[in-house]
């Protein structure tokens, strides 16, 4: 067995023998301006068999007709079962006689031990000015300054114990505190207004809910949550990001927050239901989940011969055998000029190559973005163009704020100012134009390995080390480590968690049938993987990534974010738990399934948060009735990372892109 550190120079002797002349490719960059991408675009050309035998249909005429339900860890499907608590108005307080609506005079009895606690933070003389604005209503600023933010935060806690919660307190930029009565108008007014019962226990550092979302991206809730709890976008956190055309269900955690406080936002959010909630000590993270359980409509179907034949042979090959692992057009983006395009500019490090595609003119772009897309084109006036550039086109929008700012040099953008602008756009945006490159080298790799050697294990392919052989490769990796230590001493800790290693399959291997189609994998280019040792499929990644100036052996980039490890990806996707029905409509306006939120109101369980109400999984799907047109709704899990389009794609023998907007799970 190989170790990473063999494998390394094995790539590296072999970049210097293979490495192609690069010369950056042009001709992609005007290839998709006024259209969009197909499946061939984007390496997806192969199927799993020959039969051609499909039929086809409207995916996602609406968004109710796509919907998704997150897998947890332990493998149960994650169902919104209830919408949280019903609030009930807090009974008036006996102990104090002050009203929120005004700031008329009123009375507190401070306890002995707040008085104390209270003097040793602010002084004797504060306190009785705390006390005075009870009466007077003025506003107080402490005398001292607190730059602890754990001591802040306790004294926060103490003045709401201390006066019911009557006072709202602020900390000023140089640390000190601004204290003023609470009144109607106060940011914590309504909420302190109502309270929820629950038996969730003593609060801890997370929360846990479950989220239902309708058209609606997952990071775009997280952003409106962020907003309205007043709290920082990295306190929320998920396993599993679900794009924006359809129904999903997925947990998130909260950190630092009370049930109390998000439960209350059922009230204001639209679109998006929370419930099922729970304490707990970690939050989730990312990839923390078993894949996602699908339900599809296929709406407006077109056949040709018998409808159940063709299906029962389509379903038993897509069970059987799966479907090419392509990463759906979706991770290519909607726009014209696709993401993977612009990736191939950022990774030559082509910053004004990258800002000029992603400010072009484009036939399928969004409709509020045009009128600034053409200033760009006339102008290159950042500030004007900026004017009418809709905030919610994340990229563009950044990437002009940021150039409006920056000087021209001889009447143009430096290219310092162009990457200054680049790194302007939200890093997850930032580093999938990347991400998509390397997904279509990915693609096109596996369609000619496809092509080539079909459904057969051949000698080079990859496969992934166990975990006992990846600890016995870790244990060398140690001895060669500490062998090698540097003048300092130091060495480096592995953390055989953080490691997805590969290997190559052996002649020995093949003949035992040690491995299966299903055990294939292969990588994104990256520094940190290792490729086929199969010589025709290694050339496939040298020759594709040399028409853009690339190599795939030298991935590394002097801007870290641009500077891509690589990953393993499984040849085939497997399908589990696959159903199908077949219903008869007259509109295709008609919903033919619920959602979790429908079901809940169809049983009457919508607030009953204490315990979990099983679903009404037998209503899940209407009953079938007369219609002239047909659908066909497809349930299945996937595994994460699988797109549910290309699982789709092998189900009906049709390329996904003339179906309009596509979603895929990851």
């Amino acid at each position: 067995m190989s170790s990473l550190k063999e494998n390394r120079k094995f790539t590296e002797e072999n970049a210097s023998n293979k490495r192609p002349k690069l010369e950056p490719q042009t001709s992609l960059k005007e290839k998709y301006r006024l259209s969009g991408i197909k499946e061939p675009d984007v390496g997806i050309t192969e199927y799993i068999t020959k039969d051609d035998t499909g039929f086809t249909g409207i995916l996602k005429h609406r968004y109710t007709d796509f919907l998704v339900n997150e897998i947890d860890t332990d493998g149960n499907v994650i169902y919104l079962e209830n919408v949280g608590f019903e609030p009930k108005k807090r009974p008036p307080r006996e102990a104090n006689s002050c009203k929120k609506q005004d700031v008329t005079p009123c009375t507190i009895k401070l306890s002995e031990e707040h008085r104390i606690k209270l003097e040793s933070y602010f002084g004797e003389e504060d306190v009785k000015k705390l006390l005075a604005l009870l009466v007077t209503g003025d506003n107080l600023v402490s005398q001292r300054t607190f730059d602890d933010k754990e001591q802040r935060t306790k004294i926060h806690k103490l003045l709401r114990e201390a006066f019911y919660g009557k006072l709202e307190t602020i900390t000023s930029e140089n640390n000190r505190f601004k204290i003023a009565l609470l009144t109607k108008g106060s940011r914590r007014s309504k909420a302190d207004s109502v309270i929820v019962e629950h038996s969730l226990g003593k609060p801890t550092e997370f929360l846990h809910v479950t989220m239902l979302k309708e058209n609606k991206e997952t990071m775009e809730v997280a952003s409106t949550l962020s907003r309205l709890l007043k709290i920082p976008v990295k306190w929320i956190s998920y396993a599993g990001t679900k794009d924006r055309r359809g129904v999903t269900v997925q947990r998130l955690s909260l950190e630092k927050m009370r049930v109390e406080r998000v439960s209350h936002l059922n009230k204001v959010l639209r679109g998006v239901k929370l419930g099922s909630f729970a304490y707990a000590t970690q939050p989730l993270k990312l990839g923390q989940l078993n894949g996602n359980s699908f339900l599809i409509t296929i709406k407006d179907v077109k056949y040709s011969g018998v409808l159940e034949k063709i299906l029962e042979n389509r379903l038993q090959t897509l069970d059987s055998s799966g479907f090419v692992n392509y990463f759906g057009m979706q991770r290519f983006g909607t726009f014209s000029v696709p993401t993977h395009i612009v990736g191939i500019q950022l990774l030559q490090s082509n910053w004004k190559g990258a800002v000029e595609l992603l400010l072009s003119e484009q036939e399928l772009v969004m409709q509020d973005s045009i009128e600034s897309r053409k200033i760009w084109k006339q102008t290159h006036d950042a500030s004007l163009a900026l004017k009418t550039m809709p905030s919610k086109c994340n990229a563009e929008y950044a990437i002009l704020k940021k150039l409006s700012n920056e000087r021209k040099k001889d009447g143009n953008y430096t290219s310092g100012s162009y990457f200054n602008a680049i790194m302007q756009i939200p890093r997850n945006l930032r580093i999938m134009y990347g991400h998509a490159y390397q997904s279509f080298i990915w693609n096109s790799v596996a369609s000619k390995r496809i092509e080539l050697f079909g459904l057969n294990v051949v000698e080079g392919d990859l496969v992934l080390l166990t975990q006992d052989e990846t600890d016995e490769d870790l244990k060398h990796q140690a001895n060669d480590q500490f062998s090698d230590e540097n003048d300092e001493g130091e060495t480096e800790d592995i953390k055989k968690s953080e490691y997805v290693q590969a290997k190559v399959v052996t002649k020995q291997e093949i003949e035992s049938k040690k491995y299966s189609i299903f055990d294939v994998v292969l990588p994104t280019p990256g520094f940190d993987v290792i490729y086929p040792s199969n010589e025709i499929l290694r050339q496939v990644y040298i020759d594709l990534m040399a028409k853009d100036g690339l190599d795939p052996f030298l991935m590394s980039r002097r801007v870290r974010e641009f500077s891509y490890a690589g990953t393993y990806r499984r040849l085939l996707g497997t399908v589990n738990g696959l159903e199908y029905y077949v219903r008869h409509y007259s509109d295709n306006n008609e919903s033919l399934v619920r959602t979790d939120l429908e079901l809940l109101k169809l049983s009457g369980t919508l607030n009953q948060a204490e315990g979990t109400h099983p679903l009404l999984e037998a209503k899940r799907i209407v009953e079938d009735k007369p219609g002239d047109k047909i659908a066909i709704i497809v349930k299945m899990q996937l595994d994460v990372a699988s797109y549910a389009t290309m699982a789709l794609r092998e189900l009906m023998r049709t390329e996904t892109s003339r179906r309009g907007d596509t979603h895929e799970e990851e």
